[in-house]
C-alpha cells in the first residue's frame, strides 16, 4: 500500500489502522515502537481499565451493577476477581461490556478528534477478528507467529502452560487473525529485526 487517504476538501486525513495479535505475539512491543516512530496509539485495553480506575463514573456503574465485593481493599476494581466472573460467566460479560464499551468509545472518540492531520492513529485491539470491526480501518496489521512460539513466550513470562491454551482457545485462530490482515509483521526473529519491519510499514502507512 503506498497511497495516502485525502478527504474530499484536499485535506490529508488521518490513516485509521488496527492492530491485533494474539497472547505472546508481541503486539505490545510492535505497538510501543509505533508509538516512539510518531503514531498515535489508542490502546483499547488501556483505556478499558482507565473508565473504570478508582473515583470514576465508570466504577460507580460496575459496583452498582455487580457489588462491592468487586472492589479491593485500596478502592480499585478488583481485577482478577471481575476477570475471573466474565470469563466463566458469559451474561456477566455482556453486562460488564455494557457499561465500559461506551465509555471507551468516548475517550476513543476524543483521542482521534485530537490527532493532528495526516496522522497514523492505531487502535490496538487484542480481539480485532473477533470484534468484527476489521473492515472500519483503513489497514490491518496482524502481528504473526507459530502458535507453540506463543505457547514458549507466555511460559517464559510466568504463565501456566494451561492457562494460556486456554486463552488462545478462547480467542480467534491465526488463521482467522490472518484473514483480516492487509499487512502482516512476522515477529519470529529480533527485536531490531522487528524495528525495521515496523519501521518500513509505518513509512508505507505515511505514503
Amino acid at each position: 500500500m503506498s497511497q495516502r487517504w485525502v478527504e474530499p476538501d484536499g485535506i490529508l486525513a488521518d490513516v485509521r489502522v488496527g492492530l491485533t495479535g494474539g497472547i505472546a505475539s508481541g503486539k505490545s512491543t510492535v505497538s510501543q515502537i509505533l508509538r516512539e516512530l510518531g503514531a498515535v496509539v489508542i490502546d483499547g485495553d488501556a483505556l478499558a481499565r482507565e473508565v473504570v480506575a478508582k473515583g470514576t463514573p465508570g466504577l460507580a456503574q460496575v459496583v452498582a451493577e455487580f457489588g462491592e465485593g468487586m472492589l479491593g481493599p485500596d478502592g480499585e476494581l478488583d481485577r482478577p476477581r471481575m476477570g475471573e466472573l466474565v470469563f466463566s460467566d458469559e451474561g456477566a460479560r455482556r453486562r460488564l461490556e455494557r457499561i465500559v464499551h461506551p465509555l471507551v468509545f468516548e475517550r476513543i472518540v476524543a483521542l482521534e478528534e485530537n490527532a493532528a492531520d495526516g496522522a497514523v492513529v492505531v487502535h490496538d485491539i487484542p480481539l480485532l477478528a473477533e470484534s468484527g470491526r476489521a473492515g472500519t480501518f483503513d489497514a490491518v496489521i496482524v502481528v504473526d507467529v507459530l502458535p507453540e512460539q506463543q505457547v514458549e513466550r507466555a511460559v517464559a513470562r510466568g504463565m501456566a502452560q494451561s492457562d494460556v491454551r486456554s486463552r488462545m482457545a478462547s480467542q480467534a485462530s491465526r488463521d482467522e487473525r490472518l484473514a483480516i490482515a492487509t499487512h502482516i509483521v512476522e515477529n519470529t526473529g529480533t527485536v531490531e529485526e522487528l524495528r525495521a519491519r515496523v519501521t518500513e510499514l509505518y513509512d508505507e502507512l505515511r505514503g
